[in-house]
């Protein structure tokens, strides 16, 4: 294999590939509920938006246990067939399946009773996408070993991952429509996405492999090594803007239909909005990867967020007299940040296991990638959750032309509340610790041990 400037290997563009399949996979399912699902409950399902919101944030409640649970299980898994591998196998049809039922007219009478029918649905779904997620995340610093390298096989993930959100911003509500319209339309989508999310999965155990070496054993209980896990001053960090972040990029991603749809009144220009917000994340991604090449991490978040937030300003401007135009320019401009956003964390914590193998001599991979993947879905939920109790006690109206309060309500949720968070992500990750030149120095450590420790 050819290796990067700094050392480590590169990977085959197969492998690149394959495994971005996993992550477009799973944002196939993070795009619905967080785009979608909020709108479902409230406008088919027949919920209040308060209870709705408790539907999703039931999976969370859920996520805190299962998330880090499965990364503990994922590094101690003694299977000859590998420790992450096999657990794509096991769960991609349980998580199709859990998903397509999401979508569904499940029985119940009374608010209560339906609610809780859907959060059990939910919460089922939630943990089979734990145990695609957190192994899938937890192998990626094991194939890419190298800073830069990291960075280019986020991207490709995330490139899968932008298919995916793509899939669902523009292409779900035409087909719904298409398949029929409303209930039955929700429930022919879903089974179609069902099947869609649970197959790529069989390419990404298939082009991917783990590493002998890396399968280190660990003396640390489960909360042993959490605990040593949040203690790590760069890995609190970065959860902190992380989870900042995340929160914003679904409130804004939940709460972009009913922007369009109500303050604008132009809901048909909807998936063409997310077809130019994607769109650009996908043109401007090379251009931030070229940059990475000479800028540490937390720079480029940085700068990437930054962007998003003068677009988030604008978008709390606008008014239904502005041009049409005006919103497709404010799409495209979130895009450039939107994606930087959403990627770089994910680069950057593979050099935080790093770290925290050179300083105890363990590989905790799953441990810490269980952890991270909660709070990705915490943010979204939380996110999705804010914006429906808001919405809920803001007076909206289900199907109607809305009041003045939850107009309000919605501009303030899709772009003033979001825009603070982003703010906030910027400065914590002012300071980030692990620089490209501090990794270097870790890299070579660990090498040279590894190099020792061979036979």
């Amino acid at each position: 294999m050819a290796t990067e400037t700094d050392g480590a290997e590169s990977l085959p563009l197969s492998t690149s590939i394959g495994f971005a399949a996993g992550d477009h996979t799973i944002n196939v399912g993070l795009a619905a509920t967080s785009l979608v699902l909020l709108y479902f409950l409230t406008e088919v399902a027949g919920l209040r938006p308060a209870l709705a919101s408790v539907v999703v944030i039931s999976g969370r409640f859920v996520d805190a246990f299962t998330d880090p649970l499965m990364g503990r299980l994922s590094d101690l898994t003694p299977w000859r067939a590998g420790r992450r591998r096999p657990y794509f196998l096991l769960a991609a049809i349980p998580f199709g399946a859990t998903f397509a039922l999401l979508w569904q007219q499940l029985p119940g009478d009374g608010q209560a009773a339906r609610c809780a029918a859907y959060a059990a649905v939910y919460c089922v779904h939630t943990v089979f996408s734990t145990m695609l997620a957190v192994p899938y995340m937890a192998l990626l610093p094991e194939l890419a070993l190298g800073y830069h390298q990291r960075t280019i096989l986020n991207a490709y993930r995330y490139g899968g991952a932008l298919l995916g959100m793509l899939l669902v911003g523009v292409l779900m509500r035409p087909a719904i429509e298409w398949l029929g319209g409303g209930s039955l339309g929700f429930s022919r989508i879903g089974w179609l996405l069902g099947a869609w999310m649970a197959l790529p999965w069989l390419v990404v155990h298939a082009v991917t492999w783990e590493r002998p070496g890396f399968a280190r054993p660990t003396a640390m209980t489960f909360f042993g090594g959490l605990r040593r896990a949040l203690a790590h001053r760069a890995y609190r960090r970065l959860l902190a803007f992380f989870l900042s972040a995340r929160i914003a990029v679904d409130m804004v991603a939940a709460m972009l239909i009913f922007y369009v749809t109500y303050w604008l009144g132009r809901p048909d220009d909807f998936p063409l909005l997310m077809a130019t917000l994607l769109l650009s994340v996908a043109l401007s991604l090379p251009i931030w990867l070229r940059v990475a090449r000479g800028m540490d991490k937390a720079r480029i978040f940085m700068l990437g967020t930054g962007c998003w937030i003068a677009a988030q300003i604008v978008l709390l401007a606008i008014e239904p007299s502005w041009p049409r135009w005006a919103m497709f320019a404010v799409a495209a401009g979130t895009g450039i940040g939107f994606g930087v956003a959403d990627l770089m964390p994910w680069s950057m914590l593979g050099d935080v296991i790093d770290a925290d193998e050179l300083a105890t001599g363990e590989r905790r991979d799953g441990v810490y990638a269980g952890f991270f993947t909660f709070l990705r879905k915490l943010g979204g939920a939380t996110g999705v959750a804010i914006a429906g109790v808001v919405l809920d006690f803001s007076g909206f109206l289900q199907g109607q032309a809305q009041p003045a309060s939850a107009l309000t309500a919605i501009r303030l949720l899709a772009a003033a509340v979001p825009t603070v968070f982003l703010v906030g992500a910027v400065l914590l990750a002012r300071g980030y610790p692990l620089t490209r030149a501090r990794h270097a120095e870790i890299f070579l450590s660990l090498q040279s041990r590894r190099a020792e420790e061979r036979p």
